[in-house]
């Protein structure tokens, strides 16, 4: 647990979850500038990579799947603790430290769950080939002859419905 209060200079892909034992008002005091920072005892956090939510929110899925599938947190390290947990929670995203060092001072309010490794993405994969149906000119050739025909066919058509409308129109004015 006591890499859950000290943070490392550029740590990355690290979540820290705490429990909020206090009332409503307090938590939603939380939202303004600098508070966060007094209960966790630190300076210049960055509140835009920490939330704080009740978990009852997070309905069916539920505290354990939202890391899992949220932030890709290894279903490995997650107790079976978290399905107890309730009320509020904090959690606190790597970049909230904006790549600085600082060891945490929670008050008693604050109430640690646990340290999560987030397996990170990996953007060197190739993309799947492109199969040869969708490639452009695989499909069986046609004769130039062929070509022609179809394209008078249509043509034809396109010409006949177009003739077609001028004599509606003409109808319908002279009527």
């Amino acid at each position: 647990m006591s890499d859950l209060f000290t943070i490392p200079a550029q740590e990355t892909g690290v979540l820290r979850l705490f429990s909020l034992d206090m009332p409503r008002e307090q938590i939603r005091f939380l939202n303004e500038a600098g508070a966060l920072d007094d209960v966790l005892g630190v300076s210049g956090l960055d509140t835009d990579h920490v939330e704080i939510f009740p978990v009852s929110d997070l309905e069916d899925l539920g505290l354990r799947g939202y890391l899992t599938e949220g932030h890709a947190v290894p279903e490995d390290q997650l107790g079976a603790g978290l399905a107890d947990v309730t009320g509020h929670v904090l959690l606190l995203h790597s970049r909230a430290f904006a790549g600085r060092a600082m060891t945490l001072k929670p008050g008693a309010a604050l109430v640690p769950i646990g340290v999560y490794s987030v397996t990170p993405t990996d953007w060197t994969a190739r993309p799947a080939p492109v199969p040869a149906s969708a490639r452009p000119n695989t499909g069986v050739p046609r004769s130039p002859r062929e070509a022609r025909a179809r394209a008078r066919r249509i043509g034809g058509g396109i010409f006949a419905a177009v003739m077609i409308l001028v004599a509606l129109l003409l109808y319908m004015v002279i009527r």
